[in-house]
């Protein structure tokens, strides 16, 4: 099986991280495989930068070190993986990646939105479960207990 996590940095994709990380230790037997997505260059930076190679290199650099915290949680799990940035509208670039890497499982972490701007736009976990060609599941990052 391959697993395909998602990985922006933030604590809820963390969680997506050690919840497969729980998995493996259960026994499921699976290729992980570790995703960045970076949004394509504004019509701004194109024109001040002028430069389409630096430009993918600050998008590939920014990628690496959103991933580096996932990366290091899989290293001391001793649990290889592949990392992997991409550019492009968010939930089209991780539906081609899945596709790409013929991932069969998509487990990503979500972040609480606002019910208003989540009515309009809809998450990232709600657009790529919709989406999927494989099975989604989502991992909500731990709250901390807010009764003090």
């Amino acid at each position: 099986m391959k697993v395909l996590i998602p990985v922006d940095g933030s604590e809820a994709a963390l969680a997506a991280v050690r919840h497969v990380l729980a998995l493996r230790s259960a026994g499921l037997r699976a290729d992980t495989v570790l995703v960045n997505v970076q949004e394509t260059a504004s019509l701004y930076e194109m024109v001040v930068v002028h430069d389409a190679n630096a430009m993918q290199q600050a998008a590939d650099q920014a990628g690496a070190h959103l991933l580096a915290p996932a990366l290091q949680l899989m290293n001391a799990a001793e649990a290889p993986c592949e990392a992997l940035v991409a550019t492009g509208d968010t939930v089209a670039m991780l539906i081609e990646t899945c596709e790409r890497q013929r991932a069969e499982l998509i487990v990503m972490g979500a972040r609480a939105v606002g019910s208003v701007r989540g009515a309009l736009l809809g998450s990232t976990s709600q657009q790529v479960t919709q989406r999927s060609p494989v099975p989604v599941t989502i991992v909500h990052a731990t709250r901390p207990n807010s009764s003090s």
